[in-house]
């Protein structure tokens, strides 16, 4: 094919209107094609101090019968429009239950797991399987489980919801489905899993077959795990299956600081979520520092500098990162500084 020279020129505004109407666009007028992007802090902290008398006050605006579940958002303070993730493919937010109540079933594509805050007495029911929940558990509702929750305590119960919405949004895999529940797989009871050298000849669903991980039984596994690269003691929260992470593409650990002690500066790919579970410290990201206390929450973005320091008690940290995401992709890159 020969390009004809004999055609009228347009103006550039005529062009830029023709191009609009095909839906294209110059890439060299995309600077956001050209320019690499460089990633700030972006990093935030949640105050519990600030947060649980605003939960306290969502217990008077709504119900779960009228909201689905009565939550607080953290919303990336970069966040531009519409979004509302709390960093890049990971969703947190505060959820809370009055004694008595209950939050209906449904289920959705999307992971979540749910790590208590303040409270005990609630009860999750993840594809029928009853799974308490105390301050410090985890409890699991992968993707497209049924769940639902009922709090049978004396005093409102608050937890920290992560999901990866944002992920599947992005991905255009989201679904949702209320209740009742229908198809329900069996489950195996957990003492099946109860050695960690021995497990039974089972399908893997992608997801771990335990629900919930109680926080003394991390708590007493730290006990035994040497330093990490960084100097933190950590534990994962592992899928007896595979020994991966207990979600396809969530992963969790605890991590233990001791008194006074600074980590080695860490970068990677990957987001995270951090709760506080116990002690105070702060993290520096990048060249912002956040002072933290227990119970407060806070974002790492990806490809910042992260280090955290303990006060004069060890420290706590519950952690949540969509690290599995990146591997899977062949995309997580971690450093350490000398």
């Amino acid at each position: 094919m020969t390009l004809s020279t004999d055609a009228p020129v347009r103006s550039s505004e005529e062009l830029h209107q023709a191009w609009a109407a095909a839906h294209v666009r110059p890439l060299w007028e995309i600077s956001a094609a050209h320019t690499a992007r460089t990633t700030g802090s972006g990093a935030h902290l949640w105050s519990w101090r600030t947060l649980e008398p605003l939960m306290l006050e969502a217990l008077k605006v709504t119900t779960p019968e009228v909201a689905e579940r009565r939550v607080l958002s953290f919303i990336d303070p970069g966040a531009s429009g519409a979004e509302f993730q709390t960093t890049k493919n990971l969703n947190c937010a505060f959820q809370i239950l009055n004694p008595g109540e209950s939050a209906r079933p449904h289920r959705h594509s999307m992971n979540a797991l749910r790590f208590v805050m303040k409270g005990n007495g609630a009860t999750t029911l993840v594809d029928g399987k009853p799974c308490p929940m105390a301050e410090g558990d985890l409890v699991l509702t992968p993707g497209w489980t049924w769940h639902q929750h009922h709090h049978g305590g004396t005093e409102p119960i608050i937890w920290l919801d992560a999901l990866d919405v944002a992920l599947h949004m992005y991905l255009g895999t989201d679904r949702f489905e209320p209740g009742p529940p229908h198809d329900v797989p069996p489950h195996l009871d957990e003492a099946a899993f109860a050695n960690a050298n021995v497990v039974p000849e089972v399908a893997n669903p992608g997801y771990s077959p335990i629900f919930r991980y109680p926080l003394a039984d991390a708590v007493a596994a730290l006990r035994h795990a040497p330093p990490g690269r960084d100097g933190a003691r950590r534990v994962r929260y592992v899928n007896p299956l595979t020994g991966g992470a207990v979600m396809s593409l969530l992963d969790c650990y605890l991590v233990e600081l001791d008194p006074n002690a600074e980590t080695v500066p860490f970068r990677t790919t990957a987001n995270a979520v951090c709760a506080i579970v116990g002690g105070s410290g702060t993290t520096t990201v990048n060249d912002d520092a956040f002072a933290w206390e227990q119970r407060d929450v806070l974002s790492l973005p990806h490809g910042t500098w992260i280090r955290h320091r303990a006060g004069s008690a060890p420290a706590h940290v519950f952690i949540v990162t969509d690290r599995e995401v990146y591997r899977r992709l062949d995309l997580l890159t971690e450093e350490y500084q000398a």
